[in-house]
């Protein structure tokens, strides 16, 4: 259903692409959790990008929610969708990033899976957590607290599972 959502929305196929492949990443973070909502998950990973539909921009966020809402999907969907850039966007760069003023942070299991699945993802390739540090070096301007956020992230949901 997700998948017929995102070509209905005229989604790129490239980002559908993207979407399933973050859908598979986050399925295999998933499997360290076994309280984790895989169906949540697997909704929240297709859809996170539905947005870019309309727009590439920082806001792609803000426009799948409201995409999504209009499919009448429940709030944990559209807080994966809205929560799922980075590793999340506190209340003050939201701000600085002209977003409305709120926190972006990803707070329960399911959000923090997508939103790093899609980090260690680049278009349909997976990455490790040093590609995506160095790429955020070279494109954010501040990255240090990003990337603090990125690498407890990964701590949590990858290295503590690692042998």
């Amino acid at each position: 259903m997700e998948l017929e959502l995102l070509r209905k929305e005229n989604t790129p196929e490239n980002v559908i692409e993207h979407c399933i492949a973050v859908c598979r990443k986050a399925m295999k973070i998933a499997s360290n959790f076994k309280e984790a909502d895989r169906d949540l998950i697997r909704k929240g990973a297709l859809l996170h990008d539905i947005g870019r539909s309309k727009t590439h921009g920082i806001t792609h966020a803000i426009e799948g929610v409201e995409i999504a809402r209009k499919y009448g999907y429940a709030d944990d969907v559209l807080n994966i969708i809205e929560r799922h850039i980075g590793a999340g966007i506190t209340k003050e760069e939201a701000k600085a990033l002209g977003l409305p003023e709120k926190s972006y942070v990803p707070q329960t299991l399911e959000e923090k899976i997508v939103a790093h699945a899609d980090n260690l993802t680049s278009g349909s390739e997976e990455v490790d957590i040093d590609f995506v540090i160095e790429k955020w070096r070279r494109q954010i301007p501040e990255p240090d607290d990003n990337i603090e956020r990125l690498i407890k992230l990964d701590n949590e949901l990858i290295k503590a599972f690692e042998e």
